[in-house]
């Protein structure tokens, strides 16, 4: 693993609010901001402005961020993630299988169109990781 496991935030549609509320509270930077408009597959008009990925940095504190996708809905619980930047397809492969043996796969191992292998997972004690390997 490049790094700790990265918080990862989902909001129901005020991302760009909580940015700002944060920004505000910890005197930190936004960046990053991308929403589904801009990526690179077909996204409802209603979700265009909507952030599907930014980060927040203050220091040591570093969080991701997004607002959920239209048909998903965001409670406490699955409204925070960690998320692991692996290193090799491998260690992806393995952490994945481990992981869904005994837990929830939310979203299958898959290459994605940010240029990585992506999945999600729910874990027998109900945390939810994002595991990402960005492909050289």
């Amino acid at each position: 693993m490049k790094n700790q496991a990265t918080p990862y935030l989902t909001f129901n549609g005020n991302a760009r609010e909580a940015l700002e509320y944060y920004k505000e509270i910890f005197e930190g930077e936004i960046f990053g901001i991308q929403t589904f408009g801009e990526a690179d597959f077909p996204t409802p008009p209603e979700a265009d402005d909507k952030v599907m990925h930014a980060e927040f940095k203050k220091d040591n504190l570093f969080l991701m961020v997004s607002d959920a996708f239209l048909s998903d809905s965001v409670q406490a619980g699955n409204n925070i993630s960690l998320a692991l930047e692996l290193e090799s397809e491998e260690e992806i492969q393995k952490l994945y299988a481990r992981l869904s043996q005994k837990g929830t796969v939310l979203m299958e191992l898959q290459d994605t169109f940010w240029g990585a292998k992506y999945a999600k997972v729910k874990d027998a004690y109900d945390v939810i990781w994002d595991l990402n390997f960005t492909k050289a």
